[in-house]
């Protein structure tokens, strides 16, 4: 049997070329994070040391939200929501990169500025925009090309939140929490699985090794200590049943929020500066309600047992506030990191008012929040791999159950609320 050595060269020729999109979506990623962490260190540390003032938070967040304001005023509101990305990929096996840079630079900014929001929106959008520059350029060598764009944005998840999993299965759904009725799994050939997962591995190494060599990078702390016995058997059902009611928050806050920004308008450097100010003064009052949550996970871990338990629980809650607020007001970004930070700090306040193990009540506390906010359970325990360990994963499966269960009043439903516009939805109306 005659060897078609055209086809092989093309097929290997693209196995090269996956393992390389993956590892420039972690390289992309490592860098945004080294920049975002200087800008970080400059605003927060160099300048507070330098700058003796009061209220530095209000001033801070008040000229981050100016600046935002009037460059979503030159620009347009990007970067473009994450799941409106996954689905654009899903829908169109594209996604346009004619404004990587202006999209890049926009999610930059809120972090920067103290934003409790995460970067995964414009990281995916811009990784997304730059395997199909990359696709566009090589698909003369064959159709399997064309996929570039949906296996980056695969790659990009999984070096973003350092989850493989859950970076292989958001972009089968078509979005990153499955929260859309026509979302369904349907797992592709054993040969697509393999390139995914070679992506994947592309991406991570990058992204670790470029952390490992150089430094930088992000990620929540590895929770592993997990002990389970009956005072935390007895406590499952009401720490879960907390994190729930937090998950059911976020929607009504997200809708408030959402209410807020719509009353006042097309006036987008306005809003931002509104949405500063009052970040600010929840980050005045329960400074962990401010930035992403990852790095404050890290101090969180380490001082948690100096803090009251109201202080940590409200500060959870709070975190779950701000994050939708910013997010309506201009200061656009992810909300995947912030979520999980508020059921981390949650759990913790929970530990110390009932005594149960800490890790066990982080992983049913921070299950059922992001559970309530995805509304789907499997999505949310492939995420929360991240972070707690694959023996509490019955733990995360109720709680994220029991999170997605409890209903939600019709004018709560995510598929009911507007999603903030897109450039193109602006461009419409």
């Amino acid at each position: 049997m005659a060897v078609d050595f055209h086809k092989l060269r093309n097929r290997s020729l693209f196995l090269v070329a996956v393992i390389l999109t993956g590892a420039l979506a972690g390289a992309f990623i490592w860098l945004f994070f080294f920049l975002m962490n200087i800008g970080l260190n400059f605003i927060w540390k160099t300048l507070p040391e330098k700058l003796h003032f009061a209220f530095f938070p209000l001033v801070i967040c008040t000229i981050g939200g100016l600046i935002i304001g009037l460059y979503q005023k030159r620009f347009g509101p990007y970067p473009e929501e994450l799941n409106s990305v996954m689905k654009k990929v899903k829908k169109n096996g594209r996604y346009e990169y004619k404004d990587i840079g202006v999209s890049s630079l926009a999610a930059l900014l809120p972090l920067l500025f103290g934003g409790s929001i995460g970067p995964e929106a414009g990281l995916t959008g811009a990784i997304a925009g730059l395997c199909t520059w990359v696709g566009d350029r090589m698909k003369r060598f064959g159709s399997d090309f064309k996929n570039l764009t949906a296996i980056g944005t695969s790659a990009a998840l999984s070096a973003i939140f350092t989850a493989p999993l859950y970076g292989f299965a958001a972009p089968l759904y078509g979005s990153a929490d499955g929260n859309d009725d026509e979302d369904e799994l349907v797992l592709p050939k054993t040969s697509k699985i393999i390139v995914y997962l070679c992506a994947i591995a592309g991406a991570l190494g990058a992204f670790m090794g470029l952390g490992a060599l150089i430094g930088g990078g992000m990620g929540l702390p590895r929770f592993t200590d997990i002990s389970i016995g009956a005072t935390e058997l007895i406590w499952l059902v009401p720490l879960t049943l907390i994190g729930a009611a937090g998950g059911w928050l976020y929607h009504l806050f997200d809708r408030f929020s959402e209410g807020f920004s719509t009353l006042l308008g097309n006036r987008p450097v306005i809003k931002a500066v509104i949405g500063g100010v009052v970040l600010a003064s929840c980050g005045m009052v329960l400074p962990f309600t401010m930035f992403a949550g990852e790095s404050q996970t890290h101090v969180l871990e380490a001082t948690w047992t100096t803090m009251p338990a109201l202080v940590l629980v409200l500060t959870g809650f709070a975190k779950l506030f701000t994050t939708p607020f910013c997010i309506h007001t201009g200061w656009r970004g992810g909300h995947f990191f912030p979520v999980i930070f508020a059921g981390i700090s949650i759990g913790y306040g929970c530990a110390m008012l009932t005594g149960a193990d800490p890790v066990f009540c982080l992983c049913a506390c921070t299950a059922a929040v992001v559970g309530g906010v995805m509304r789907q359970p499997l999505m949310a325990v492939l995420l929360l791999f991240l972070c707690f360990p694959v023996k509490g994963v019955v733990i995360m499966l109720v709680g994220a159950v029991v999170g997605s269960a409890i209903p939600l009043p019709a004018f709560l439903k995510p598929e009911n609320s507007s999603e903030p516009l897109t450039p193109e939805r602006q461009a419409e109306g």
